[in-house]
């Protein structure tokens, strides 16, 4: 495949939905990186919320051979915005592979577990060792939130205990939890493309997680429900998350900003009773007892 580069720059406001739409029309993967003296650090932005910083430069890696300013101009018009000046640069194969795994390198996580990209030797072959291809799909190891998650799953799973993982991504939830010892996992999620992916990783780790698209998930009260996504789709989600909670189960929530977690712990109260959170950079994960 001969790949291209398409690169501009715009306001940080109109790079998420011209991001969205650029996918949609075909590009392989988008970035955004920050324009230097052009506002504040970028803040993780929850749907529809504003994005907080202010000049970006986006680069939609393309297939040369689909037309890539054809495809900007698809992305332009279903994103509502006028045709953007830009550039196209040619990536051979080789540079943007390369480029693409060195960003993920093996996640020491905590005593016992490692999160190894599938191209790597884990550094420890006695710990548990998650082996992952992030594909286009959430959950690598390298966030604060998913490796909050998985120490509360090994804090929590004692054996043989049905595992729920709400907004599966990557399948990294479920797959850690039956690598820990759980009996059952089952992911969820929104994206066929995060369920494939999920699939595959759980292949690759020999274990036999369950994979589903929303609207498709049986009939289940979990012993624990885990839900790595984002405050405001939390919110929404309490009744529907705690309602796989088996009484007496346990429920992990995380994708949270610290000054956005008393909001969602409002949004649980009335199902669960919340333990000590848990804090990495920013980052928090709630956690309670189904009440």
């Amino acid at each position: 495949m001969t790949l291209a580069a398409l690169v501009l720059d715009l306001s940080g406001s109109e790079a998420d939905s011209l991001s969205d739409a650029l996918l949609e029309a075909g590009a392989l993967s988008v970035s955004c990186d920050e324009l230097p003296g052009t506002g504040e650090p970028a803040r993780l932005s929850e749907p529809g919320e504003p994005a907080s910083w202010g000049r970006v430069r986006l680069t939609a890696l393309c297939d040369s051979g689909c037309d890539p300013a054809r495809l900007l101009r698809r992305a332009c018009q279903a994103s509502g915005l006028t045709m953007r000046q830009h550039e196209l640069r040619p990536v051979p194969d080789e540079d943007w592979v390369a480029r693409s795994r060195s960003a993920f390198t093996p996640v020491h996580v905590s005593s016992r577990i490692w999160v190894v990209p599938s191209w790597h030797t884990p550094p420890d072959p006695s710990a548990v060792n998650l082996l992952l291809d992030p594909g286009l799909a959430f959950g690598t190891g390298s966030h604060a939130s998913t490796r909050l998650c998985l120490r509360w799953l090994e804090r929590h799973i004692a054996g043989g205990e049905t595992v729920l993982d709400y907004g599966c991504g990557s399948g990294i939830l479920a797959i850690a939890s039956l690598k820990l010892g759980a009996g059952r996992a089952v992911g969820v999620d929104i994206d066929p493309q995060a369920v494939a992916t999920a699939e595959a990783n759980a292949r690759r780790n020999d274990v036999a997680g369950e994979f589903f698209e929303s609207g498709t998930l049986p009939a289940l009260a979990a012993d624990l429900v885990v839900a790595n996504i984002l405050a405001n789709p939390l919110k929404v989600l309490a009744p529907i998350v705690c309602g796989r909670c088996r009484s007496g189960g346990h429920v992990a929530l995380s994708g949270i900003l610290a000054d956005q977690a008393s909001d969602v712990e409002r949004a649980y109260s009335p199902w669960l009773a919340f333990e000590t959170p848990q804090e990495e950079d920013g980052w928090v994960c709630l956690s309670g007892r189904r009440q």
